[in-house]
C-alpha cells in the first residue's frame, strides 16, 4: 500500500509540474521510467508466472507504452533562456484519464482471465508509460537542436 501511495504523489508532483511547465533535462526524462520499470520487473520476477500471466504482462505493456507515447506527444516542448522546456497540454489530461481507465480495463480483463493481480505491479505500469512518453518528447527535443536543461543545482551539505 506504501508504494501505491508514494508512487501516486510522485505522479501527481510530475504531472502538476508539468502542467506548469518545467525545463527539460535528459536524467529527469530517462531516470524515472527506468528506476520505476526496474522496480516493477524486480518485482514481477518474486511471483510465479504462468504463459496467462506473460501475455496479460505483454499486452498490458503495448496498451501502456502505446498510450505512454501518445500522451508524449501531446506535450508541448519550447524554448526559453536558450534551452527546452516542456509543458502538457489539456490533451495530455485527457490521454492520462483515458490511459487510467483503459489500464484498469486491462488490469480487470486480466484478473478475469485467470492472471495473478501480483504481475501487473503500479511501479511497472507507470515505467513502462512514461518509457512510453519519453520516445517521442526525446526525439521531438533532440531533433529541435536546443539543448537540454541543464541539471538543477543541488545545494552542498
Amino acid at each position: 500500500m506504501l508504494v501505491w501511495v508514494l508512487v501516486a504523489a510522485a505522479v501527481i508532483a510530475v504531472v502538476v509540474k508539468r502542467f506548469v511547465g518545467e525545463p527539460l533535462n535528459a536524467r529527469d526524462l530517462f531516470v524515472p521510467p527506468v528506476v520505476l520499470l526496474g522496480i516493477g520487473v524486480y518485482s514481477v520476477t518474486k511471483v510465479p508466472l504462468t504463459a496467462t500471466d506473460v501475455l496479460w504482462l505483454v499486452g498490458g505493456a503495448v496498451v501502456g507504452f502505446g498510450f505512454g507515447a501518445l500522451r508524449g506527444s501531446t506535450t508541448r516542448l519550447f524554448t526559453r533562456d536558450g534551452v527546452l522546456w516542456q509543458r502538457y497540454t489539456p490533451w495530455t489530461l485527457v490521454v492520462w484519464v483515458v490511459s487510467l481507465a483503459a489500464n484498469f480495463g486491462v488490469g480487470y480483463l486480466a484478473t478475469t482471465g485467470g492472471a495473478h493481480a501480483d504481475t501487473r505491479p503500479m511501479t511497472l505500469s507507470v515505467g513502462v508509460g512514461l518509457l512510453g512518453e519519453l520516445v517521442p518528447v526525446g526525439l521531438r527535443a533532440l531533433r529541435s537542436g536546443v539543448p537540454f536543461a541543464p541539471e538543477p543545482r543541488r545545494p552542498r551539505r
